[in-house]
């Protein structure tokens, strides 16, 4: 009962303040304002405003790093499951896949377990080893299906998403060493390559990105920089479906990947 009226008498006496909030919030707010303003121009401010700034960008980089191992983990020998579609008759152009690890692979395993035949576009530079590596059985165990067959890649193209045509191509990367004994790789040249090959494609899987400042954390990244990277990372789905002749309803999936030198 003490409390009970207790609590009574402090509501009572609290309502005379409700009634008069307007002539007492505004002093309080300004002092507020004013201890924030000099809160934020403080040098300690600033200081923890950068350590909380760069925990977020190693928090969201750990947590990249962690699912995209979890993903290149599950795509490897038996585990995981086939999609409960019937992709059978079916055709996918995955670009981006330059060994066993990370999305792309994962995407490919899961399509050939639906049933779906499997085109890869690889990036130049790394196409002799992937293939090499395929040839050699390097990634049998990563290949296994849920079935207990291997994935079976019908085709892989040479590819470089960040040139749309030939004409694009500035004169130092067409002389690389990289790029020798290599053609056809451009985003036109590939689209147009499988449509001969093949004549159309129903899926399109894009999983590569890169850009010039590719090594930079996130929140460093210029804006000349940033649209690079999205013009490579994208621009691939706005070329090839109409290149490649795909049919009348396609899926498309666009996978972008990021990097951080702070990854360990």
């Amino acid at each position: 009962m003490a409390a009970t009226a207790a609590t009574s008498m402090q509501l009572a006496a609290s309502r005379p303040s409700i009634l008069s909030s307007r002539k007492i919030v505004k002093p309080v707010a300004s002092v507020q304002v004013a201890a924030a303003g000099a809160k934020l121009a403080s040098s300690n401010y600033v200081s923890s405003a950068s350590n909380f700034r760069r925990n977020i960008t190693t928090t969201a980089v750990k947590f990249q790093r962690t699912v995209t191992k979890a993903m290149a983990e599950t795509s490897k020998g038996n585990a995981g499951s086939s999609l409960a579609i019937d992709l059978r008759g079916k055709r996918a152009f995955i670009a981006g896949i330059a060994d066993d690890n990370g999305y792309g692979w994962a995407i490919a395993k899961a399509l050939a377990a639906a049933g779906a035949e499997i085109l890869v576009g690889t990036w130049v530079p790394a196409l002799n080893i992937f293939e090499t590596s395929l040839r050699r059985g390097k990634f049998d165990d990563s290949r296994v299906l849920p079935d207990g067959s291997l994935m079976q890649i019908t085709k892989v193209y040479p590819l470089d998403a960040v040139f749309d045509n030939p004409d694009d191509v500035p004169e130092d990367i067409k002389t690389n060493k990289r790029y020798a004994g290599s053609s056809r790789w451009t985003v036109q040249e590939v689209a147009e390559s499988v449509k001969e090959d093949f004549g159309s494609i129903d899926i399109l899987v894009h999983s590569l990105a890169n850009g010039p400042e590719v090594s930079k954390p996130l929140l460093e990244t210029s804006r000349k920089g940033y649209l690079a990277a999205i013009s490579a990372s994208s621009a691939l789905l706005h070329t090839f479906p109409s290149q490649a002749q795909a049919s009348k309803v396609m899926a498309v999936l666009d996978v972008l990947s990021t990097h951080s030198p702070d990854e360990e």
